[in-house]
């Protein structure tokens, strides 16, 4: 028999206490839609408390999940390094744990990424790259570089820095236009490469180059900000656009890294490397949260020539050894694997899975790439709808504005492949 209470309190408890005391993401307070309780996750599924009822994660944990949950390699590698030390500050000591983690991501990175700065999320990753970027030409007498220039429909975070390089029109963040600094956005970049919205960039890159500091975009994948795909080529535009002018270049790996659009980050798609990269989300496996920027020589260089030659960013728990245990055993695993094929995997279902639902009322367009499956529609989600529907298919997604999509864990099998996709369509019949 399914328990209904979680540690001593019942399941509608719980639910109270939650709508009168808990702010979650993007919700009001108190909160307006009841959210389900997990007492529990294996392999691919979420349980249900109270129930017992088991939902087929179709989203990674916002995409961090990538192993799955209770793997035994991440829980031993948790178990070990809690038998060590949970956390020891990361000023004036080091350990083995952060050191190991930082060559780990060096090796794998694109050539030229050499120096690693630990953060708590992948949030404050990009305030650490905006930072590095500004600190290092004002470090070379060039304080007036300190604009960034992006393009529309980009979403890098919700802390300052970030939230001003999202997509100020219709973006979660839009509230803060007036307040936010004012930086320099080029329009969406289209899905195939087209030769006029190239010279936009180089455009734009040359008219501001004096002012701007770095050029932040997510590479091939547009994350929370829609969910669009673009030609890699506009990546090479804009190495060759930077190196033109002067200008740093900043990659946002953290949704699209360790895999997910079917290289090892968006960034081989193009062959190039930036200045500066931001990786999170699956950098742990989802066990806890640790993210990281990446610099080249360059970028050290110019901000140890200062006046104040330090980064000067020590978040508490920056090189937190516990997380950083279990990301080193998360990339061992990802990489001790043959994670390429098992994506391709992934791709070839949500392709096949996912066909039926572009012949839906309503549905604007369908895309993959890699082990990212989104149906767009023509009007804004329903999204409790939308969610009842895969829920009632036994899945659990998080459809937002216009969109239903997945990012199901690489080890995820044919049928729960299926089922997601199945649970996809569905809500988008229903939202």
């Amino acid at each position: 028999m399914p328990d209904p209470h979680v540690s001593g309190l019942s399941v509608p408890e719980l639910l109270e206490l939650d709508r009168r005391h808990v702010w979650h993401p993007y919700g009001p307070m108190p909160g307006r839609q009841e959210p389900l309780v997990v007492e529990s996750a294996s392999g691919v599924r979420l349980r249900l408390a109270g129930t017992g009822t088991e939902l087929i994660d179709g989203m990674s944990s916002w995409w961090s999940a990538i192993h799955g949950y209770n793997h035994p390699a991440l829980n031993e590698a948790a178990r070990d390094q809690l038998g060590r030390m949970s956390h020891v500050m990361f000023g004036g000591l080091t350990h083995e744990p952060a050191v190991r983690l930082a060559k780990r991501l060096v090796d794998m990175s694109p050539e030229g990424l050499e120096h690693v700065f630990l953060a708590d999320s992948g949030s404050v990753s990009v305030e650490v790259a905006v930072k590095m970027c500004l600190q290092h030409w004002r470090s070379l007498g060039r304080p007036g570089k300190q604009r960034l220039l992006t393009w529309r429909g980009g979403y890098h975070g919700d802390t300052w820095q970030p939230m001003s390089v999202c997509d100020p029109e219709g973006g979660m963040h839009e509230l803060w236009q007036g307040v936010l600094q004012r930086q320099v956005f080029a329009d969406p970049p289209p899905v195939a490469y087209e030769e006029s919205y190239a010279d936009q960039l180089r455009g734009l890159i040359e008219r501001h180059a004096d002012e701007l500091a770095a050029v932040i975009v997510e590479p091939v994948v547009q994350g929370a900000g829609g969910m669009r795909f673009h030609s890699p080529t506009y990546l090479r535009v804009l190495r060759e656009a930077c190196d033109a002018h002067d200008v740093l270049l900043v990659f946002d790996e953290i949704a699209t890294g360790f895999g997910r659009t079917g290289a090892l980050f968006s960034a081989e798609h193009a062959g190039v490397t930036p200045d500066v990269m931001c990786v999170g989300k699956a950098l742990t496996g989802g066990y806890m949260t640790m993210a990281a920027t990446l610099c080249t020589a360059r970028v050290a260089d110019g901000i140890s020539r200062g006046e104040v030659p330090v980064l000067a960013h020590g978040p508490t728990f920056m090189g937190n050894p516990l997380a950083a245990a279990v990301a080193c055993a998360s990339i061992d695993l990802l990489l001790g694997q043959d994670w390429q094929t098992e994506v391709k995997r992934i791709e070839t279902g949500l392709r096949e899975g996912l066909a039926p639902a572009a012949e839906l009322p309503g549905v604007r367009d369908v895309r993959v790439l890699g082990a990212i499956g989104v149906v767009q529609l023509d009007h804004e989600i329903d999204m409790a709808a939308a969610t009842r529907a895969a829920v009632r298919e036994g899945v659990w997604l998080r459809p937002f504005r216009d969109l239903v999509y997945t990012m199901p864990p690489y080890v995820t099998g044919d049928a729960d492949l299926a089922r997601i996709t199945a649970a996809v369509c569905a809500a988008a019949r229903e939202g």
